[in-house]
């Protein structure tokens, strides 16, 4: 089994910045992928952006340019730098890691954007 602790939410005024950051613990393999998605009250939840243990990035077009992704493969743990924030992004933020044929989550962190 696998464990995701998030952290790193809260509010913030838009056009302002937060860093969500995630901590894996537990049988972690040296290839897989993880990321983040997030789910808005009434919608369904969507990819946010995702980085495999090789680098490779993944970005919702909705994000493009103002997220960033980023991972320690040492530490087991995967970032999100949101720049631009805007009211559409409020939301729930899950970290998600993928390995094998498992799919692991964590608890989520909301955040929300003041217009």
């Amino acid at each position: 089994q696998v464990q995701l602790v998030e952290s790193g939410g809260g509010l913030v005024q838009a056009g302002g910045s937060l860093r969500l950051s995630c901590a894996a613990s537990g049988s972690i393999f040296s290839i897989n992928t993880m990321g983040w998605y997030r789910q808005a009250p009434g919608k369904q939840r969507e990819l946010v952006a995702t980085i495999t243990s090789g680098g490779s990035t993944i970005y919702a077009e909705s994000v493009k340019g103002r997220f960033t992704i980023s991972r320690d493969n040492a530490q087991s743990t995967v970032s999100l730098q949101m720049n631009s924030l805007k009211p559409e992004d409020t939301a729930v933020y899950y970290c998600n890691l993928k390995q094998l044929a498992a799919v692991y989550w964590g608890q989520g962190t909301q955040v929300t954007v003041s217009s």
